[in-house]
């Protein structure tokens, strides 16, 4: 038994979790488009406070004529920006592209790290970037956090954490290992198909049984 929030989570309940999110999303997976590692890496670092659905449009576009860090540099700053521009933050997003893919070629020989601890080194890349790039490109077990699985963790009770780092080690503590990747992607899928931030669907939701915040609002 693992004690959260001041309560006692049966292992029982964990494993239900995770097994009815794999039964109601079988198809769950990381949603951003991608072929190789770079460009992976330039999604996740594009899709910061946008939808998977809008980066993969542009994304989709960009990586026809440059999908390499060799070719994102021929672009150029005005080049990039204007290839990205309908995307928020798109000034210091070009910006960090471009350094990490200088980096890369500097130092990488233009092959993404597979580890998280390299790739934090690469300009623009936060933990969750890392986790991302880690997990879906090369198969390391990690539990990138978004705004979606840390909203998730605390409607259920699995954290309360006040930083997507501390819910991280919190999911990580009573997850194993092996299930850190397929449980981001089940989460994120619930936050957005059932758990919406404004008005979570409960009805739909596979998980009642065992959500704090549901059974905070049963009358």
């Amino acid at each position: 038994m693992d004690k959260i929030m001041g309560k006692i989570m049966e292992a029982s309940d964990l494993e239900f979790i995770f097994t009815a999110l794999q039964k109601t999303f079988p198809d769950a997976h990381c949603e951003l488009e991608f072929h190789t590692p770079y460009e992976l890496l330039i999604a996740t670092i594009l899709s910061a406070q946008c939808t998977d659905e809008r980066v993969n449009q542009v994304t989709a576009a960009l990586f026809q004529s440059a999908n390499t860090p060799e070719s994102i540099l021929a672009l150029g700053l005005n080049n990039l920006e204007r290839e990205i521009r309908s995307l928020g933050l798109y000034h210091n997003k070009a910006k960090n592209i471009l350094a990490a893919s200088q980096l890369l070629v500097e130092k990488y020989s233009g092959v993404v790290p597979n580890t998280i601890d390299l790739l934090r080194k690469l300009p623009g890349v936060g933990r969750k970037t890392a986790n991302v790039v880690a997990s879906n490109a090369y198969g390391v077990p990690a539990l990138a956090v978004d705004t979606h699985v840390f909203r998730v963790a605390h409607r259920l009770g699995l954290a309360e954490g006040n930083t997507p780092e501390k819910v991280e080690k919190e999911l990580m503590n009573v997850f194993p290992r092996e299930r850190w990747s397929d449980l981001h992607h089940l989460f994120i899928f619930l936050g957005r198909r059932i758990c919406f931030a404004r008005k979570p669907n409960c009805p739909e939701c596979p998980l009642p049984s065992v959500c704090k915040m549901f059974k905070s609002t049963e009358l």
